[in-house]
């Protein structure tokens, strides 16, 4: 799967939101650590793809149409074995219909539970006047309620992905508070550096959000990822 090749099929179909099983897949081959995903169209798929990754698996709804997976039931965790596969999949599908009776629905994305870490947000816009413009901060919902967030722009060096990560009020969260580990910063340096390449790699992505990402004491991993494309 190449980069031109995922943009030419969005176009084709006429959309500019990639889904999330095609920009995972771009973001792990630029070298972001991010949770394997693939597409079921089919609940044997779904339970076939799940036996072949291990347990436990996430199942989410792969929707052009549906911004917030989660608000119309499409999304399960933590499912531990092919019964729950199974019988996740047909309650996704009914739900989310329920909800968006219009919404395409491409099928169910599959990909293996990861360990809770604590959450942050790596995303991307593009400002009009100085183009692309990425961000770092606390994520999940924190990053709504708290907006701890700092700003560079694109391309970036070590010590901007440095700054933005001492900058935000949140650092002694991931500096370890309360008995809790500190997390692995050059991991999220890492992870950092490897979005601002990609971002500067391929003008075409506008938009690009990956929260969480969870920050262990060792390692970084995008768990979520949203990635917007130009129109043709």
């Amino acid at each position: 799967m190449t980069f031109q090749s995922v943009l030419a099929q969005a176009r084709a179909e006429g959309r500019t939101l990639l889904n999330e099983v095609e920009a995972k897949e771009l973001l792990r081959e630029a070298g972001v650590p991010a949770t394997a995903a693939t597409l079921a169209t089919s609940r044997d798929q779904a339970q076939s793809q799940a036996d072949a990754m291990g347990y436990p698996v996430v199942l989410k709804v792969v929707s052009q149409d549906i911004a917030h997976k989660s608000d119309v039931g499409g999304v399960k965790l933590n499912l531990q074995d092919r019964a729950a596969v199974g019988e996740a999949f047909d309650a996704i599908m009914t739900s989310a219909k329920a909800a968006e009776p219009n919404a395409r629905i491409a099928g169910v994305s599959v990909q293996q539970m990861a360990k809770q870490g604590t959450e942050v947000i790596v995303g991307m816009t593009t400002d009009p006047q100085f183009g692309p413009v990425l961000m770092f901060g606390l994520g999940g919902i924190m990053v709504e309620v708290l907006k701890d967030v700092s700003f560079r722009l694109v391309p970036l060096e070590a010590k901007d992905a440095d700054q933005m990560i001492s900058e935000i009020k949140g650092k002694p969260i991931l500096d370890g508070v309360r008995g809790q580990p500190p997390s692995d910063l050059a991991a999220l340096r890492n992870t950092i550096l490897k979005v601002s390449e990609f971002v500067q790699k391929h003008p075409e992505v506008r938009e690009l959000d990956l929260n969480p990402v969870f920050a262990y004491p060792d390692g970084a991993l995008a768990v979520d990822a949203r990635i917007v494309v130009s129109e043709a």
